[in-house]
């Protein structure tokens, strides 16, 4: 647990395609997610970023 005893919130990304690379700013390897359209959203298992289909994107890579 961090000194506060809160921990920051993650950060969210939109984006407009289902297939999103992450390197956390240069703090981890860089990975390739990809958001499944039922659920809309995918967060990254080093960072805990998390990316989100736009409304009205979907698809593409």
């Amino acid at each position: 647990m961090p000194p506060t005893g809160v921990y920051d919130a993650p950060e969210t990304v939109h984006v407009s395609t289902t297939r999103v690379s992450c390197d956390g700013g240069m703090t981890h390897p860089r990975v390739w997610l990809q958001i499944p359209e039922d659920r809309r959203w995918v967060e990254c298992g080093y960072c805990d970023t998390r990316f989100v289909l736009e409304e009205g994107a979907g698809g593409g890579h």
